[in-house]
């Protein structure tokens, strides 16, 4: 018993070397990843057409920091719905939203072959009455104008429109589940700014 070990416990003094290889480890795993990652995206097939397969959980992966972003930056309309409003609203909205989004019993006939689709602003949900973003917040809508959303083809309008036009829009879309005056549902219903009949959408 003269070194006190007999029996006992004798610490490994390579203890110390092992959190190293540890540590080596971890960085050689992230190393490797980075290198197999960017060799997948070199030559491999990655989604970058819109018939790919989405990746796993991309749509939650893009929607959680947007809607984080939205919630944290949205805005109350300045002023009220009002058929004013709903005019200047749709003579932007038939110029610059409706290619892509639609006007009232047209749907916009590629959106459907966008990625992601580009939601129809005017048609009925499959259940309830919902129509289109009519069951958002108008500051939810008016952030979506004024910034775009990246990778989607939404582009941003606060370099296009004033921050009035913006909320015109964003205040009649808030109301395309509910009747509109007549001088609106013409203009959306020609595609035509100025409301006559004779154009078509």
């Amino acid at each position: 018993m003269a070194n006190g070990t007999r029996g006992g416990y004798t610490p490994d003094r390579r203890s110390g070397g092992g959190f190293g290889a540890f540590l080596l480890g971890i960085l050689f795993t992230i190393v490797a990843v980075g290198i197999a990652g960017w060799v997948y995206l070199r030559y491999g097939h990655p989604p970058v057409a819109v018939a790919d397969q989405a990746f796993p959980m991309e749509a939650q992966i893009v929607h959680v920091p947007l809607n984080a972003r939205i919630a944290r930056e949205i805005e109350q309309p300045p002023f009220g719905a009002s058929e004013d409003a709903f005019e200047a609203g749709a003579r932007l909205y038939v110029t610059s939203c409706a290619s892509c989004h639609g006007t009232p019993r047209h749907n916009a006939p590629y959106a459907k072959w966008m990625y992601p689709v580009a939601p129809q602003l005017w048609q009925k949900h499959t259940r309830g009455n919902v129509v289109g973003v009519s069951d958002d917040e108008p500051g939810e809508t008016y952030w979506k104008i004024k910034n775009g959303i990246r990778l989607t083809g939404m582009p941003e309008f606060q370099h296009l429109y004033s921050t009035a036009q913006m909320w015109d829009i964003a205040l009649l879309l808030k109301n395309a589940d509910q009747p509109l005056p007549d001088p609106v549902a013409k203009i959306l219903a020609t595609g035509d700014p100025a409301g006559s009949t004779s154009a078509t959408p």
